[in-house]
């Protein structure tokens, strides 16, 4: 860290910025290398849907802008007081919020198929675009980060 003061506010701001760039970096990457047939729905939408216990009226997309969002803004301040969890300039972090999500949490959830029933391509799609997700939220978390 430069010389600035550590700040959890900033960091998770910086974050979030991040989060929203990365996340629009994941639906680009998904178009190039879509992970599910379309039309099918996203697993963040079923896992929001079960939380609330009901069908959501809302856009699918808005639903993944503010899980992106969110889990940027959680990085930020993690990132903030641990420098080392930027590791592989977000990769690291992108990667493993696809570990903890789409091979553990959904499937454990009957959200999605187990690790080991889910199509090849859909694995593949899944870890190339949340590592496109982290590295552009880690970019963007720097720069905003700087400026605040």
């Amino acid at each position: 860290m430069e010389n600035r003061k550590r700040s959890v506010l900033k960091g998770a701001l910086a974050g979030l910025i991040g989060g929203l760039a990365g996340a629009g970096a994941k639906v680009v990457a998904e178009q190039i290398f879509p992970p599910r047939v379309e039309g099918q729905t996203p697993p963040t939408v079923m896992l929001a849907e079960q939380v609330v216990g009901y069908p959501l009226k809302v856009p699918t997309q808005s639903i993944h802008w503010a899980f992106g969002a969110l889990a940027g803004a959680v990085y930020g301040a993690v990132v903030e007081y641990e420098p080392t969890m930027g590791a592989w300039k977000g990769a690291a972090f992108g990667i493993t919020l696809n570990k903890l999500t789409h091979e553990s949490l959904l499937p454990k959830m009957g959200l999605v198929a187990p690790t080991e029933r889910q199509p090849a391509r859909e694995r593949i799609s899944e870890w190339v675009s949340h590592a496109a997700y982290g590295v552009v939220t880690d970019s963007v978390r720097r720069l905003a980060r700087k400026a605040l």
